[in-house]
């Protein structure tokens, strides 16, 4: 079977980056929730990715999403030195940002905020763009995060010395280069494939 080209039901599009949860609409047709078998379940990893359009199509490749979704969550969630979770997500939100992702920079700006506790500093970030004037840590996690993101090959010693002078030893660098890097290809995955959705106003 073909894959079936979809066009998005009536819908407001977001045009501002933003710390609001969002939709997100697929361009072709995901799996039916209903037609998962036990070995898709086990590539989203999670039951409740069921729910989720995004994964249910990525998951007609069920043994290449097992293998994205594992990456990521060592990424985001290993708790075993590096980077904290924060600054991982401060990573993934400006990748997404720079990349112009309003949906993943929606989620990973949330989660920067959440765990970092600075609001105004990641609300800046999304208003401003990565330019935006942070302190020497972040500014350093932001720029060299935009480096990998721009050309892989812009990132050099410059920004691993940047980061080692606001405090980062070598494993809180790699986390840096795994979590831009990481969502430096998920972002033109996500937008190659749908559109983000503000959600239907309340009332």
């Amino acid at each position: 079977m073909t894959d079936q080209v979809l066009t998005p039901p009536p819908h407001v599009e977001p045009v501002v980056f933003t710390r609001d949860m969002l939709d997100w609409l697929p361009w072709l047709e995901p799996m039916a929730e209903e037609g998962l078998t036990a070995r898709h379940m086990t590539a989203l990893v999670e039951a409740a990715r069921a729910k989720s359009p995004y994964f249910r199509l990525l998951v007609r490749d069920p043994e290449v999403l097992e293998a994205r979704t594992l990456t990521d969550k060592d990424i985001f969630y290993n708790p075993e030195a590096g980077l904290p979770r924060a600054e991982r997500e401060l990573a993934a939100a400006a990748t997404s940002r720079s990349n112009g992702c309003i949906y993943c920079a929606s989620v990973h700006a949330r989660f920067a905020a959440t765990y970092s506790k600075r609001v105004d500093d990641v609300d800046r970030l999304l208003k401003e763009g990565v330019e935006a004037p942070l302190d020497p840590r972040w500014q350093a996690i932001v720029a060299a995060s935009v480096a990998l993101t721009a050309t892989p090959i812009t990132f050099g010693p410059e920004h691993v010395d940047a980061l080692r002078a606001a405090g980062l030893d070598d494993a809180a660098i790699v986390d840096v280069i795994n979590a831009a890097s990481f969502f430096n290809w998920a972002n033109r995955l996500m937008l190659s494939l749908g559109e983000p959705s503000a959600p239907p106003p309340k009332g």
